[in-house]
């Protein structure tokens, strides 16, 4: 089991919701989309790339239920 990352006060679930919405979209490669935080929430490079950190580390936790399949019986 992996070891829970700390969330950064800078981090909004808005920045998480859009990363998302920006890997599924195709645009870019994620390792660019910080330039793409940085513009849509005009923050610091630093504090963009600190939520595409924190997106990262977290991103198979937060969407791991989503790959769970559920099997009925007819």
């Amino acid at each position: 089991m992996s070891e829970a990352v700390e969330r950064p006060e800078i981090v909004e679930d808005e920045h998480l919701d859009y990363l998302d919405d920006l890997k599924e979209s195709g645009v870019t490669n994620m390792f660019g989309a910080g330039e793409y935080v940085e513009d849509e929430f005009e923050l610091s490079s630093r504090d963009a790339r600190t939520v595409l950190t924190y997106w990262m580390a977290t991103f198979e936790e937060r969407h791991s239920s989503e790959d769970v399949t559920v099997v009925g019986s007819d």
